[in-house]
Formats: C-alpha cells, structure tokens, sequence
C-alpha cells in the first residue's frame, strides 16, 4: 500500500453518531457495538465522550463503556474531553487518544460549549498542560467545527478557520478535523478553504469531517484528495448529527466512504462487509433504518 493511496478513517459512530439518539441505548450494547468495528480493519474509533451526563445523557456510561470493550491493540481507542475533568476521567479509563473541540464561529462556539473560540482555545490549552504534568504520553487530536458555515452567524471565513487551527497546532494538536458542521458545502467551498489552509499546515494534519445533511459529503471527500489530505471522519450506518446545528443530518456514512474510496483506487484496510455487520447490529438496537445507501444495498444482498 503506497503512502498516497492508503486512507486512514476515523470512526466516530459510537460517539458523535450516538450522542444524538434519543431512545436510550444500553451500556452492553454500546460495548458490542465497538467490539463489532474493532473487527472490521478500522484503526482509530472515537467511542465515547467523557462529559457530564446533565450535557449529553446517552453518553453518561463514558467510563463503563470504556473499560467493557475487548482492546484491539492495533486501535486507538479516544474519546472526547471538554476540560481538565473530564481528561482525569479518560486517563482513568486508559483511553489512547484524548478528542478536543473548538469552533471557527464564535456563534457556534457558545452554543456548543457556552465558550468564545477564545475561552475554548484556554480550556485546550488547560487540557495541554495537565496532561503534561501526569508525565503520560497521549496523541492529541482536535475538531474545528463550522469551518465554511455557522448554522447562526452564516459563511466563515478559511483565513478565521486558519487562524484557530495555527493556535491548535500551537498547542501540540498533532491533527485537526475541519468539521463541516451542518452539511451544506460543496466542493469548491472545500477547495477555497483547503487553498489557503494547505499553504501554511501540512495536509498530513488535516483530516475532513463532512456532514452529508444535503448529499455532498462524498463529493467534498474526493476534492479534499486533490490536496493530499488522507484523513477522514466518518460514521458507521450513518449515524449522528448535531444537537447544536439545527437540521443538520448524520455524519458521512462509513460504508459509503470506504465503498467510494476503495472503488476509487485507494486502501483503508477495512472489511466492508464487518463493518456493515456492526453497523447492523446498532441500528438493530435503535430500531430504525440507516441512511447510508451503501448499507441499504448490503442489507438487500444479505436478505436473500
């Protein structure tokens, strides 16, 4: 597998996918639900968030669900922090990469985390030290959010988006995930941004977060190949959205990404067909249909 052709996914189904359900979703099958995409060839799954419960109670079993599943030790295994806290609780919980947010819209940012870009940059930056003075080593990974446009303050700028991910890469973030918030960019907005981006960060720490609420994720995903970028979120089956981006539809579906990619000419080291079985097995549990097409026509294939 050349350096160019081999894709790195980073599954956030079981966080940023199930964040968003509102029917209740046992610990146990949180658990299997991760077992299952630990055996399909993926090699980085975010699988919880370690925040309070009060903020986003689906994902109040953090540490339980963390210390249940089986570690593949050729994953690393993350899970999102807001703030000092809740990095002692993933420590705790031996998690291998510690997820940090932001915004590129202040708007975005304070409805998110009650925070300007300023503030959240300073919590960054607290999460930075204190994990520096345990003495324990963990990679560092951050989500920029509404990077073409805020669901409350309209289009953002690429040189605004640049100048938090300079202030991240500052502070030892070894990747940035551009996320595409609400779903509404095309790729020559993808273009504009990773122009003026991709002249001062090297595409290696970048990674696209593409919402797909309007069909245009996998289109912004092969224009962000263009600038070497091989990196990318996506969810298994679909699943997600986010509670502060009202309307906006599930994250880029896994299935439809490595179906895309691998037709396309490159690797993931992903086993399509596992990963359509964990997929199956959470929306089983949700009890409703996935919105990932590539899913839909696995599960036509496997009623026969």
């Amino acid at each position: 597998m050349s350096p160019q052709s081999a894709i790195t996914i980073y599954e956030v189904g079981p966080r940023d996918g199930l964040q968003n359900e509102s029917a209740s979703i046992a610990s146990a099958d949180k658990i299997e639900y991760i077992n299952r995409l630990s055996t399909s060839g993926l090699t980085r799954i975010e699988a919880t968030s370690f925040v309070r419960a009060g903020i986003i109670p689906q994902l109040a079993d953090a540490g339980a669900v963390m210390a249940g599943i089986k570690r593949n030790p050729a994953i690393r295994y993350a899970a999102l922090v807001p703030n000092v806290k809740g990095l002692e609780h993933a420590l705790a919980h031996e998690t291998d990469e510690i997820c940090v947010f932001t915004a590129a819209s202040d708007a975005f940012s304070q409805k998110n985390t009650n925070a300007t870009i300023a503030e959240s940059l300073q919590r960054i930056r607290a999460i930075r030290r204190a994990l520096t003075e345990t003495g324990q080593q963990r990679p560092i990974r951050g989500y920029v959010s509404t990077v073409i446009e805020c669901p409350y303050s309209g289009q953002v700028s690429a040189e605004q988006v640049l100048e938090v991910c300079k202030q991240l890469l500052d502070l030892g973030i070894y990747q940035i995930s551009l996320g595409e918030t609400i779903g509404t960019a095309v790729p020559d907005e993808v273009a504009r941004l990773l122009d003026l981006l991709c002249k001062h960060i090297p595409a290696e720490k970048l990674a696209g977060h593409f919402h797909d609420t309007r069909g245009t994720a996998l289109a912004n995903v092969m224009r962000s190949l263009e600038y070497g970028l091989r990196s990318f979120d996506s969810s298994s089956a679909g699943l997600g959205g986010c509670p502060y981006a009202p309307g906006a539809a599930g994250n880029l579906a896994t299935e439809d990404l490595v179906y895309a990619l691998h037709r396309s000419g490159y690797q993931t080291g992903v086993d399509l067909n596992a990963l359509h079985a964990a997929s199956r097995f959470i929306m089983d549990r949700i009890g409703r249909p996935a919105a990932s097409r590539v899913y839909q026509a696995l599960q036509k294939r496997t009623a026969y």
